[in-house]
């Protein structure tokens, strides 16, 4: 039995050791697929398609990244695609950084000769290969058959078609589409490759297919391609996050959110969901140019971007262009509820709350401040007292000392006088000592006097007695 466990240990040992040395040479297999570029890279790039990832090496967001952009790199090598991925120290490159407009970090583009895409959606491995594969193709991609576009129907939610032959529109699609193909895809078609469903009035025409049918373009009613693209290339109803919101902004629309909580299987949290799925399709004529719908999970992210607590479920309807924001005054708990809200903001009878004020400015400030403290206590509680707690001491503990320090001592008035009377007498004993030492020097003057006068009368003596001596 001892000798069965040893041998078990040791096989246990082994595998471990095979398992660890497996993932460590797959994850550096997976990571050489992304090359590091130095100043070279500026000459070299113009016969390749890149896409690259401009980091900084203390950047927080940079290093989440690293892991999903070396998955990135390995599946776009092992699929066989003519895309080479890198990645570029942006603090030591600086220069060539500057050169493609890179202002934060990380910044993903994809350069495709003379052009620079920028991405800006969710930072996860499908969609940023989604995102190269649509960018490093055709501009406009053609449909020739039914079966083609029922085809790209299946894989893609939304996306633009042109119907007709040359035509100043066609020009002006083409445009819109080198500025917009990174956010969507664009197609040309004859009249003979459309569903059989689809049914067009006059060619040429531009269609929006999503939402299981399609909408034409009018020019009267729609105004600019460019801002018509930009408004239909979200489907009715969408889930919201921070990168959709952010990209909601470009549409102008007032954005309708659900907060919901994606756990709670309540009657509450569903119905509200169908009801707001339900406006935004049911009613799209009549909202759809002002307002986008969609559900958000979670009311974390609604609570900062109004700076308040909402109730979950409830309904939010957000102005991103100038950061007000509405909340009915009821609950809602029908469709007709539902309606007459979005109706009442509409028509400017709803009270908008927010703003991007001086005051709502500050006080975001202040918000921000106190929720990213709030947010490293909460993750990290050591650090936040590290990084908080340790500079608030030492400030304590320096307005402690200036506060019981010692000041400039200042007697009172009894003190004063008293001390006015220990000088004045100090004064008169030092004139009763001068005086002293006055006489005592005068007496001694004179005991000298005499002592020399004394003297002299006896030299005086002593030489007269010499003197009759010789006489």
């Amino acid at each position: 039995p001892l000798l069965t466990s040893k041998m078990a240990a040791s096989g246990a040992v082994h595998l471990v050791l095979f398992l660890c040395g497996v993932a460590v040479f797959r994850s550096a297999a997976v990571s050489s697929f992304a090359i590091d570029l130095d100043s070279s890279f500026k000459d070299s790039r113009e016969d390749d398609i890149w896409l690259v990832d401009f980091y900084a090496p203390w950047c927080g967001h940079c290093k989440k990244l690293e892991p999903i952009w070396d998955e990135v790199a390995a599946e776009m090598f092992s699929s066989g695609s003519p895309i080479k991925v890198g990645k570029m120290d942006a603090t030591v490159y600086a220069g060539i950084a500057s050169e493609f407009g890179v202002r934060g970090y990380p910044t993903i583009k994809l350069l495709k000769g003379d052009l620079a895409y920028n991405y800006r959606g969710p930072r996860t491995k499908e969609d940023i290969i989604e995102f190269a594969g649509r960018v490093s193709g055709p501009l406009v991609r053609s449909l020739s058959t039914q079966q083609l576009f029922d085809h790209w129907q299946k894989r893609h939610p939304v996306f633009f078609v042109y119907v007709g032959g040359e035509s100043p529109l066609k020009e002006k699609f083409f445009e819109v589409a080198a500025e917009l193909i990174v956010y969507t895809y664009f197609f040309s078609a004859s009249e003979d490759a459309l569903p059989e469903d689809v049914s067009i009035q006059e060619l040429p025409a531009i269609l929006v297919v999503k939402d299981g049918t399609y909408y034409t373009y009018d020019e009267y009613e729609d105004g600019d391609l460019s801002s018509w693209v930009t408004k239909e290339r979200f489907l009715g109803y969408v889930y919201i996050d921070g990168f959709t919101l952010y990209e909601l902004a470009d549409t102008g629309k007032l954005v309708v959110v659900a907060v919901i909580d994606s756990t709670n299987s309540s009657e509450e949290h569903i119905s509200l969901k169908a009801m707001t799925q339900e406006v935004a399709t049911g009613y799209r004529e009549q909202f759809h140019r002002n307002f986008q719908f969609g559900h958000i999970d979670g009311a974390d992210y609604i609570n900062s971007v109004i700076m308040d607590e909402v109730i979950v479920p409830s309904i939010v309807v957000l102005n991103t262009s100038n950061q007000q924001y509405f909340i009915p005054e009821t609950a809602i708990g029908s469709i007709e509820d539902l309606i007459k809200f979005i109706t009442d903001i509409l028509e400017g009878s709803a009270q908008a709350q927010g703003g991007d004020s001086f005051y709502y400015r500050v006080r975001r400030l202040l918000y921000d401040g106190k929720s990213t403290i709030l947010s490293v206590f909460k993750t990290s509680p050591l650090l936040g007292c590290f990084l908080f707690g340790l500079p608030l001491g030492v400030i304590s503990i320096m307005c402690y000392g200036i506060w019981t320090a010692d000041g400039e001592y200042e007697p009172e008035e009894g003190e004063l006088l008293q001390n006015e009377a220990i000088e004045q007498g100090d004064a008169e004993a030092s004139d009763e000592e001068k005086e002293e030492n006055h006489d005592k020097h005068h007496k001694a003057d004179n005991e000298v006097k005499e002592d020399s006068k004394e003297l002299k009368d006896e030299e005086l003596e002593e030489k007269s007695m010499v003197e009759k001596k010789r006489d």
